[in-house]
């Protein structure tokens, strides 16, 4: 049933989506090319609010736990299980004090209006996953980047989007670069749940009503650990959240 039901409301809730992406594409350009990263900023910030609003469209809601004890001022790893497309959009809006930068896929930085774009051009890397030489400079660069300007990177050590919310083992080069290039930096596990239901018919129609669940776990501070017992430490924090359902 939910299903049949989905099938206009996810025809609206596409409109409205790619809408806003095409809207939002000239306005980042202005933005990065007349004023800077900082209005570049703020106009993805709102491309990311007004998706999520999209969203509402599907019944989707957002919790963010535990956002209180995330550090300020000191740069930031995001580490987190990743289920869908709207782990980015949820992180993006509601932790954008936090200037979150991501490590993605090349495909994505080209052809898909205002994501693209920002991924190109704000300060997000893209990696090619069949040649892992390449990645290895790139993924520095962005550890450099967070340390030098106290932001944060995110990082989805699975590597690949679960389909069923089931948690996949993590891989450790990517995060083991960005801890020794941000020697400063705090690892924030965050467990997402829920994030895989949005698509769980596939890309059409939409799952229906769901709350995205984010929850953030204590702060690690990679000074403070060996690596192999930060990552099992982050590892074991994300997976220990994850609801199987």
């Amino acid at each position: 049933m939910e299903k049949l039901i989905s099938y206009p409301i996810s025809i609206l809730y596409y409109l409205c989506f790619g809408l806003t992406l095409v809207v939002f594409h000239p306005i980042q350009w202005v933005c990065f090319n007349v004023f800077g990263y900082q209005a570049h900023k703020k106009s993805v910030d709102y491309l990311n609010l007004f998706l999520v609003r999209c969203t509402n469209i599907l019944g989707t809601t957002y919790t963010f736990k535990n956002r209180e004890i995330i550090p300020e001022n000191v740069p930031i790893i995001f580490v987190a299980n990743h289920q869908s497309l709207y782990d980015i959009i949820g992180i993006i809006w509601y932790l954008r004090k936090f200037h979150a930068k991501f490590v993605s896929k090349k495909e994505l930085g080209k052809g898909i209006p205002s994501v693209s774009y920002n991924l190109r051009h704000g300060g997000s890397v893209l990696i090619d996953r069949k040649d892992p030489k390449q990645a290895l400079p790139v993924i520095k660069g962005l550890g450099e980047y967070i340390e030098k300007h106290k932001r944060s990177a995110v990082i989805f050590p699975e590597g690949t989007r679960s389909k069923t919310g089931k948690p996949k083992e993590f891989a450790q080069s990517g995060l083991k670069i960005l801890c020794k290039y941000a020697p400063s930096a705090y690892v924030v596990p965050i467990t997402i749940n829920n994030s895989w239901k949005m698509v769980k018919f596939g890309a059409f129609p939409m799952g229906l009503g769901n709350n995205l669940e984010f929850t953030i776990h204590e702060p690690l501070a990679v000074k403070e650990y060996p690596f192999e017992e930060l990552i099992e430490k982050a590892e074991k924090a994300v997976v220990s959240a994850i609801i199987n359902n």
